[in-house]
């Protein structure tokens, strides 16, 4: 599978770039991004991921969204592959944290890609070109990295 069918988890990061509009480049690369996961049917995230975008959207970013608006992007985000985290999962991710020296919400970013086995984590938040648990981990915000 390439890297274009493969399953790939979006971190929460790259999906606040991809809908603030006062991102600049970040919001242009963030959203050639999701448009490419979207026609591909490639893209997966956990529940962490939008919980984390909805709070980041309604009262984060410079010019924060309306409730109806990021209640609508979660609605269109909900067709995408999500993974539900459970107690094990936590377990998981504890082990994955402790293992790789990683927050304990990235590890839970970790755990929910490999549990939907998924080949790629689009983030800024880990070192890019990283592979953690056998997941690559590339920023999508690079200039190195053609996203159409």
């Amino acid at each position: 599978m390439s890297a274009k069918e493969s399953l790939q988890f979006v971190d929460t990061n790259i999906l606040v770039y991809a809908y603030d509009i006062s991102a600049g480049e970040k919001h242009q690369r963030a959203k050639a991004l999701l448009k490419r996961l979207w026609e591909h049917k490639t893209g997966c995230l956990s529940v962490q991921v939008l919980q984390e975008l909805y709070v980041n959207l309604t009262r984060k970013v410079a010019h924060p969204v309306d409730l109806e608006t990021a209640s609508q992007i979660i609605t269109d985000l909900c067709i995408w592959q999500m993974h539900t985290p459970n107690g094990a999962d936590v377990l998981g991710a504890i082990r994955i944290q402790q293992h790789y020296q990683l927050s304990f919400w990235d590890a839970m970013i970790i755990r929910s890609a490999a549990e939907l086995s998924c080949e790629l984590i689009w983030s800024e938040d880990f070192s890019d070109g990283q592979v953690i648990e056998g997941i690559k981990v590339i920023n999508p915000l690079s200039e190195t990295i053609d996203l159409v």
